[in-house]
């Protein structure tokens, strides 16, 4: 028979004498037990008939090598007393290749083959052929063995293949041509997202056929050489996804910095075949790869001429390939919207200042947090965003007054008068004043203390901005990026530049490498040239705009004179939540509010969505109503999912808007909130009232809100889901050999699934955009036993598996778990969890808070723009201000983020787009990640034929064929 496809063989004994011998047998030839069972049979148990109560299932594994991958032939031996009897063998007079059912191995020394079976006793058949050998032999079952030294003979294997061949016995098959290896190394400071990194290079790289190594120590290991450089196999990052820092650590090295330094690791590298380099590092690490690549032919020529390396190596490794990624908690590379690490690092900064804010309001203190950021405020100013902080200061954009500790004095001071009782103040460690003098949090406290006589105290975080697990961004950018370095290296051309992997635009890309690094030098030389606007430009496209938010929003004084409208254009704008909660909501009213007031507009919240407006729930907002709102989960002006003209009277939302002179209208929520919009734009045409700018703010866990790439509370959703499968698959690791499946929100999308499969490491996913098949389910199984093979029998893996709550009303969870556990032949158990309303999380994530910010200023900017004409004609002809402010088609919008940027996108450019019955976009950005959960996850690395077993049903069943003695599954 043709063993490939197969899962295993199952062979069966009606006695311990004959299992004995079986095992033995199978033992001679380096089939090692991974699995030894005995469970019952299910009849009451009496003494002295132990055997006949209990079925003993051994599990036997064969290393068996395909190319330069290795995979494993397995043999399911069972003791049952209700065995048919295995006693009568195939007649020896009659040709045992005639047997409708043989197990072939392939080999190259028959003559061992040979002696080793007449060892063991075994009934032997020879079958000599003009251009190999064959050789029959029966196992003590009486099943039917082939030894064969032809790799294909006609049915059984393909001509050009290796498959099936037992690397014990034939040693592994070399390809015709051999394997790319592949070196990664982490270098300069540790930042969370590192190990998942390496685990995506490690494990895309075997995919690919590649041989990868990874370099311990940074470029220490390289130096040194010997054990510092390993060969990595599928198994050696498992679980790193969830480890923070790096698992082959970095360190500082000197003699890099030396040529005689750099020649040792080169002659390293060669003597290993290895000629290409993935680096994960900051600018220094990287500008010292991008040397060693340049000086890499001088450096083959020398170690030639000295003998070091034969003239053969210096030919086949004449070129180096080094491709960077950016691994920095600073996020101070130029060229790529964020950095690995920086999302994590600003989860850790977070944490602290909520910690801080509880102490600081308890005793009415004030908190000066340094964070990290030499030459790179990204760290400051987005913790200053997300944390609502007082003030930040950063390198690239100082305090425009000379006296800014007077501004700073006279900002604390107004913000507690107005009855604020705590104050925080971050500052960067590289932070400058206009003159380029150091800004240190000690002096802030000095200024605090002795001017407005304050209780204020110093924490500086340090390295704990570096620790802790990866969060989910860092995690899904760290796996993209892993994956692309890979392919950058198999792409990659002698002659072009060596490439650096970037984030821009929410898609990864690739940059010349040094290009990157000398714009990151530059902004160093611009804040010493004091040209700040060309520091800020440096940075990433959204930068300076976050900066202006963070002002605009948080500090009020009389230096925001200057962005206060004129009388006539002041608004009275409505916030409404819609829909369920989800994190980011309260962020995004904080800064919609403030903002607000600093234009001079009029903000009211309206309570309890759509039917609180129905209701006149609703009252002014005020700048110290809100202040807090950061950090809060949830929705504080309550939210429901009624949509107006469909759960609530659309004559009734109109009168009130008119009643309330409500001049803007802008609707946080998510599917719900779209449809509102859809229902309020078709009723402008009965009701003037309507006749106002009307914004959607996406704020869904579900992300499934078309017009942006991401909605608020998708990433504190995410943190949320992977935090529960990183506690969840601790379970399930402690418990060796358990699959649990997690069910996760979000409706018809799959977005959830699909990012935290990625960040979590999940086996595979299940999503709507796919749906679930039977031959799903088999080929899963199929993947799960493969896997569970291939543990040690004593370190067995616990694995997850995430099902999207609304993928199939036939396939449920636990429906799902059971076939899982009823077809894992008791290799391995199935628990469910689902994970319910735990995902919309408690505390919003940096990122979301962020985004709020962001989006909410637009938001607000948007009603201005599409209510100026309307009121500057008012006012220029001095009439009443108009019910009707706008109807134009482009005034009712979604305010989405597109890439790195915000756009604008009118409900009726959206419709066409949208998929109202599956309530979401037709198109999804984020299903490009689906294939890499599956790959990052084993499929295809355990058995052959895989990839076809995906599409695949099994053609029996396994338990019936169980049923005869000589059978094979």
């Amino acid at each position: 028979m043709q063993l490939e496809g197969f899962s295993h063989i199952s062979l069966r004994a009606n006695s311990p004498i004959k299992f004995e011998e079986t095992l033995h047998f199978y033992n001679a030839f380096a089939f090692k037990k991974c699995l030894d069972q005995l469970r019952s049979n299910g009849k009451e148990q009496t003494n002295g008939d132990d055997e006949e109560n209990h079925i003993r299932n051994v599990w036997l594994k064969l290393d068996t090598a395909r190319g330069n991958l290795t995979n494993k032939l397995i043999i399911k031996l069972s003791l049952s007393a209700s065995a048919v009897d295995c006693d009568q063998k195939p007649n020896e007079d009659v040709d045992w290749g005639l047997e409708e059912q043989v197990i072939v191995l392939i080999t190259k020394d028959i003559d061992k083959v040979r002696s080793q079976l007449q060892e063991l006793g075994a009934s032997v058949q020879d079958v000599p052929e003009s251009d190999s050998e064959k050789l029959y032999a029966l196992d003590p079952l009486g099943n039917v063995l082939l030894f064969t030294n032809k790799l294909a003979f006609p049915g059984l294997l393909n001509e050009q293949s290796h498959e099936g061949v037992p690397a014990s016995i034939e040693g592994a098959a070399q390809p015709a041509e051999q394997p790319r290896k592949i070196a990664v190394l982490t270098s300069g400071g540790d930042a969370p997202g590192m190990n998942p990194c390496v685990r995506a290079v490690v494990r895309y790289g075997i995919s690919k056929g590649c041989e990868m190594y990874a370099v311990y120590e940074g470029y220490q290991g390289l130096v040194d050489g010997g054990s510092q450089i390993r060969r990595m196999d599928w198994k050696s990052v498992r679980g790193w996804i969830r480890v923070g820092g790096t698992s082959i650590g970095t360190a500082r090295c000197k003699p890099f910095q030396t040529s005689e330094g750099r020649l040792q690791g080169a002659e390293n590298l060669i003597k290993r075949g290895i000629d290409s380099i993935i680096v994960c590092g900051g600018d220094g690490s990287l500008t010292g790869a991008d040397v060693f690549r340049s000086e890499w032919p001088g450096l083959v020529d020398t170690l030639k001429d000295a003998n070091r390396i034969s003239a053969e190596q210096a030919e086949k490794h004449k070129h180096l390939t080094i491709v960077g990624l950016v691994g920095s908690i600073d996020n101070d590379m130029s060229s790529t919207d964020i950095t690995i690490g920086a999302v994590t690092s600003l989860h850790r900064i977070c944490e602290a200042v909520d910690s801080i804010n509880t102490t600081a309001l308890s005793h009415s203190r004030a908190f000066v947090v340094e964070v990290m950021g030499r030459h790179c405020g990204w760290l400051a100013l987005m913790a200053g965003i997300a944390t609502g902080a007082d003030f930040v200061f950063i390198p690239e954009r100082p305090p425009s007054e000379d006296d800014w500790e007077s501004r700073l004095c006279n900002v604390t001071q107004r913000h507690r008068d107005l009855g604020k009782r705590k104050t925080v103040v971050i500052v960067a460690e590289g932070a400058l004043d206009s003159s380029l003098k150091p800004i240190k949090a000690d002096h802030i406290k000095s200024i605090l203390c002795d001017r407005l006589g304050v209780d204020t105290r110093v924490t500086t975080l340090g390295h704990v901005q570096r620790g802790g697990s990866p969060c989910a961004a860092d995690r899904v950018l760290a796996t993209i990026q892993g994956v692309e370095a890979v392919r950058a290296v198999l792409t990659a051309k002698i002659d072009t530049p060596s490439p650096l992997i970037i984030s821009r635009n929410n898609r990864v890309a690739t940059c010349p490498l040094m290009q990157a690094v000398e714009l990151t030098h530059e902004v160093a030389k611009a804040i010493q040239e004091k040209n700040f606007a060309r520091a800020m430009e440096l940075r990433d496209p959204q930068f300076a705009e976050e900066f202006d938010a963070f002002t605009a929003s948080t500090i009020l004084d009389d230096c925001n004179a200057n962005i206060v409208l004129p009388d006539h254009r002041r608004l009275r704008i409505a916030i409404v939540h819609i829909g369920a909660p989800s994190g980011g909501m309260n962020a995004a009213t904080r800064t919609a509010v403030r903002y607000a007031l600093n234009r001079g507009h009029h903000p009211i919240a309206v309570y309890n969505g759509f039917s609180g407006l129905v209701r006149g729930t609703m009252q002014d907002a005020t700048w110290i109503g809100v202040d807090g709102w950061t950090s809060h989960g949830g929705s504080e002006l309550g939210t429901n999912r009624h949509v107006p003209g469909i759960d609530v009277d659309m004559g009734m939302v109109a009168y009130q808007m008119q009643k309330n002179k409500i001049q803007g209208l802008m609707v946080v929520g998510g599917f719900e909130a779209f449809s509102s919009l859809v229902e309020l734009e078709k009723g402008r045409k009965y009701y003037p009232s309507l006749c106002v700018p009307i914004c959607h703010l996406p704020a869904t866990i579900s992300n499934n809100v078309p017009g942006t790439d991401y909605s608020l509370g998708t990433d504190t959703s995410l943190n949320a889901i992977v935090s529960s499968c990183d506690a969840i698959g601790q379970s399930a690791r402690s418990s060796r050999r358990r699959v649990f499946v997690v069910e996760v929100q979000g409706g018809k999308s799959g977005y959830l699934a699909v990012e935290a499969g990625l960040a979590s490491g999940a086996n595979t996913i299940y999503i709507p955009e796919e749906g679930i098949t039977l031959s799903r389910l088999q080929s899963d199984v199929k993947h799960l036993l493969a896997m569970y093979m291939d543990d040690d029998a004593d370190m067995s893996e616990g694995r997850i598996i995430l099902r999207t709550e609304d993928v199939s009303e036939t396939y449920t969870t636990d429906v799902i778990s059971n076939i899982l556990k009823d077809e894992g032949h008791q290799l391995f158990d199935s628990r469910t969890a689902v994970l319910g309303h735990i995902q919309q999380g408690d505390t919003p994530s940096p990122l979301d808070r962020i985004r709020a910010t962001r989006l909410a200023m637009r938001c607000v900017q948007f009603i201005e723009d599409h209510s100026s004409n309307a009121l500057d004609k008012a006012h220029g002809e001095k009439q009443p201000v108009p019910v009707e402010l706008t109807d134009c088609d482009e005034s009712v919008a979604v305010v989405g983020i597109s890439g790195a940027n915000v756009k604008n996108n009118s409900i009726k450019e959206l419709l066409p787009i949208t998929d109202l019955k599956k309530r979401k976009p037709r198109a999804a950005w984020w299903f490009e990640h689906r294939p890499l959960v599956d790959l990052l996850s084993g499929r295809g690395m355990f058995t052959p034929q895989a990839q076809k077993l995906l599409a695949e049903e099994h053609n029996s069943d396994n338990s019936s064929n169980e049923n005869s003695s000589n059978n094979n599954q």
